[in-house]
C-alpha cells in the first residue's frame, strides 16, 4: 500500500511539473552568434559605493533626476580621456545579466505604464529568439558607460573580452555585430587598425599614437571573432541638428508625459556637456556636406554710430565652436555646497578631434562583411536657428533660454541619411527604411532583413533582398453567405509594398491616381459541371513615403457549396502583372488562391490580370 501512495504522489508530482513546464522556445543550434551593442543612453547603468551595495540610475522613473544629478554627473580629465563621476564614493558599471542583454533590453525594468519607452533592444531580442537565437549562446548584448569617449580603453578591452566570450561560448564561431546609433562608431573605433594603414598620414598626438598601437591587438581580436558587423542608424558624420541644440539648450531622450518623471533637460544638459562621447557626435569638418550643417542667428548689431541693425549670421560647425564658448561661459552646477563651472569643455573638443582622426584612418579587413542601414523620411535637425528678425539676439548667453528653430533633412529624425551613408566602408549593402532612429529597432522591415543577413528562421518569402522591399500583409478578409440560391464568397487582401525611396517614382505622386485593373470569367455549367462565375479587382495606389498600397478584391458564386471551390482545382491563380524588363516575383496563398505579384525595379507600377 506505502509503495502504491508513493508512486501516486510521485506520478501527480511529474504531472504537476510537467503542465506547469512552458513550452521550450525554438533553438537553431546551426546559427552563427550575435553580439548587440547599443548607441548613447541605450545601456543600464547602476552606482555600485565603496560597500559593495549597488542601485539602478540609469534608466530609472522614481527619482530620476536626483540620482542623475549625485550619481552621473561628471568631470572630465584630460589626462586620462575619462570622465569622472562628482561623488567619489560610487563608481560605475553595467550590469552583465542574462549574458549581457539584461543591461540594453528593457531599460527600466520596474516600469509598467508605458513601458515601450524604455524599450531599446527589446523587440529585437523576442524577434530573433523566435528566429532561433538562444541567450548565452547564440544571442548576447554589450552594455557600457556611454558617458565615455568611444576610444575609451577600458570599454575597448571590455568589447574585446566579450567577444572573445561570444566566440568560446558558441563553439568556436565567428559573431556578427549588430550596432545601434553611436555603438557604431565604438566598433568603428575598435576596428581602426589595418595593416594597409599608413600613420604618417595623419598628425595624432602621443597619446593618440598610443591608442593606435595597442589598438593593433583589437584589430587582431576583430578578424579573429567577427564575421559581419551590421550598424543601424550610425552617425558615422556626426548628427549636426541634434548635437548643436543640445549644446545650447540641453535635451530629453523621452517625449510627452514621461518627461514629467524622468531627468529634466537641464540636468541632461549638465551630464552631456562632460561627456566625451557627446562631442564625437559633433558634425564632421571635413566631409563635403551637401548642404553643410549652419549655425543660425538673428543677431542685433550697433555700429560706430550707435545705429543698430539686424542681421542674421552663419556659422559653420568649425565657427560654431566660439559661440558654444561665449553661450555656456557662466554656466555652472552646484554639487554638495560647491558651485562647479561646466562651460562647454574645449578639453574635450580636443579629445573627440583626435577620436575624429581615428575614425577616419579606420579600415574594415577583407573577410569582414558590412552592412549598414540607415532611417529616412522624417524631418531631421540639420542647421539650428536662434532669434528671429524681429526679436534678435543681443546676447549670445541668451541662447540657452530661447528656442532652437531647424532646417530639417531627411534622416530619421535624429541622424540625417547623408551622415549615415557616409560610413567609409567598403559596404556590402546600404539600406534606408522609413523610420525614426531608436523606433527603427522594433521595425518588421529591419527584421526582415536582419532575418536574410543572418540566414535564420525560415526563408522569408515577404522580402526581396535583391531590390530591398517588403511585402507585408495588412488585411485579409473572407465571408461566405447565401444569396438567392448561390453560394457566394468574398475575398478582400490587401499589401504593403514598403522599399527604398526612388525620386522619379515620389516625383508627382500627389497627382497620380490609383491604378485599377479588373478581370470576370463564368462558367455556364451543364449537368457534369457546376454553374459559375469570379470576378476580381486590383487597385495599385501611388508610391508615398516609401510604401505603395495594393489591394485585390475577389468575389466568387457558385450553385454547389464552396467547399468544392477552395478545394478544387480549376480556378487557381489569380496574377497580378506588373510589367518591367528587370523584375523580382513574390507569392501568397491564402485559401488556395495564389497571388502573384511581380515587381519592377524601378519604375511606377501598372497592373494588369490575368485568370
Amino acid at each position: 500500500m506505502v509503495m502504491l501512495l508513493e508512486d501516486i504522489v510521485e506520478s501527480v508530482e511529474l504531472w504537476l511539473k510537467l503542465i506547469r513546464k512552458k513550452p521550450q522556445p525554438y533553438v537553431d543550434p546551426d546559427l552563427d552568434p550575435v553580439l548587440l551593442v547599443p548607441g548613447i543612453a541605450g545601456s543600464i547603468l547602476k552606482a555600485v559605493d565603496d560597500k559593495g551595495r549597488e542601485e539602478r540610475v540609469w534608466v530609472r522613473i522614481l527619482s530620476a533626476d536626483y540620482k542623475c544629478r549625485t550619481k552621473l554627473w561628471s568631470l572630465f580629465d584630460p589626462s586620462t580621456g575619462k570622465t569622472v563621476s562628482l561623488d567619489p564614493k560610487s563608481n560605475i558599471s553595467v550590469p552583465e545579466d542574462r549574458d549581457g542583454l539584461f543591461a540594453i533590453d528593457i531599460l527600466d525594468p520596474d516600469l509598467v505604464i508605458g513601458r515601450d519607452c524604455v524599450y531599446y533592444f527589446h523587440d529585437m531580442i523576442v524577434e530573433m529568439i523566435k528566429w532561433g537565437f538562444q541567450e548565452g549562446k547564440t544571442l548576447f548584448g554589450f552594455g557600457y558607460d556611454f558617458r565615455q569617449s568611444n576610444r575609451c580603453q577600458e570599454t575597448l578591452e571590455l568589447l574585446a573580452a566579450k567577444m572573445e566570450t561570444v566566440f568560446t561560448a558558441s563553439g568556436g564561431k565567428k559573431l556578427t555585430i549588430i550596432t545601434h546609433s553611436m555603438g557604431g562608431l565604438l566598433v568603428k573605433c575598435f576596428m581602426c587598425l589595418h595593416s594597409d594603414v599608413n600613420f604618417h598620414i595623419f598628425p595624432f598626438s602621443s597619446s593618440t599614437l598610443m591608442f593606435l598601437l595597442s589598438s593593433i591587438f583589437h584589430l587582431i581580436i576583430f578578424e579573429k571573432y567577427v564575421k559581419s558587423w551590421i550598424a543601424i542608424a550610425a552617425p558615422f558624420q556626426g548628427a549636426p541638428g541634434y548635437v548643436t541644440s543640445t549644446f545650447v539648450n540641453g535635451m530629453s531622450f523621452v517625449e510627452g508625459w514621461e518627461q514629467n518623471f524622468f531627468i529634466s533637460k537641464w540636468s541632461m544638459h549638465q551630464l552631456l556637456l562632460e561627456c566625451p562621447s557627446f562631442y564625437e557626435l559633433m558634425a564632421c569638418p571635413d566631409l563635403c556636406w551637401e548642404n553643410s550643417p549652419l549655425l543660425q542667428i538673428w543677431k542685433q548689431n550697433c555700429d560706430s554710430d550707435g545705429n543698430s541693425n539686424i542681421l542674421l549670421e552663419s556659422y559653420s560647425p568649425e565657427e560654431s565652436i566660439s559661440i558654444f564658448t561665449e553661450a555656456l561661459s557662466t554656466n555652472m552646477v552646484k554639487y554638495d555646497g560647491v558651485d562647479i563651472p561646466l562651460p562647454f569643455n574645449l578639453d574635450i573638443l580636443k579629445w573627440a578631434n583626435e577620436t575624429r582622426k581615428v575614425l577616419s584612418s579606420a579600415m574594415l579587413p577583407p573577410q569582414v562583411k558590412f552592412y549598414n542601414v540607415y532611417g529616412t523620411n522624417l524631418e531631421t535637425p540639420h542647421s539650428v536657428c536662434y532669434g528671429s528678425e524681429g526679436a534678435p539676439v543681443t546676447d549670445l548667453q541668451q541662447l540657452p533660454s530661447l528656442m532652437a528653430n531647424y532646417v530639417c533633412v531627411d534622416g530619421d529624425g535624429t541622424v540625417p541619411v547623408e551622415s549615415a551613408k557616409v560610413d567609409g566602408l567598403n559596404a556590402e549593402a546600404r539600406v534606408g527604411i522609413p523610420g525614426e532612429h531608436r523606433g527603427i529597432l522594433c521595425d518588421r522591415h529591419l527584421f526582415r532583413i536582419l532575418k536574410h543577413w543572418l540566414d535564420a528562421g525560415d526563408p522569408d518569402p515577404f522580402y526581396n533582398p535583391l531590390n530591398d522591399y517588403v511585402i507585408l500583409p495588412t488585411l485579409f478578409e473572407i465571408e461566405r453567405h447565401q444569396e438567392k440560391g448561390f453560394q457566394v464568397t468574398s475575398l478582400k487582401e490587401e499589401w504593403e509594398i514598403i522599399g527604398e525611396d526612388q525620386d522619379d517614382q515620389e516625383t508627382g505622386a500627389a497627382d497620380r491616381k490609383p491604378l485599377v485593373s479588373s478581370i470576370s470569367v463564368s462558367n455556364v455549367g451543364d449537368e457534369k459541371s457546376m454553374r459559375e462565375e469570379a470576378r476580381a479587382t486590383v487597385i495599385v495606389h501611388p508610391l508615398g513615403e516609401g510604401r505603395q498600397h495594393v489591394e485585390l478584391n475577389a468575389l466568387y458564386m457558385s450553385l454547389l457549396d464552396i467547399s468544392s471551390f477552395l478545394c478544387g482545382q480549376d480556378l487557381q491563380t489569380i496574377l497580378l502583372r506588373l510589367p518591367s524588363k528587370k523584375h523580382d516575383s513574390f507569392v501568397v496563398e491564402a485559401a488556395h488562391i495564389e497571388v502573384k505579384i511581380q515587381l519592377p525595379v524601378a519604375g511606377f507600377i501598372e497592373p494588369t490580370l490575368t485568370w
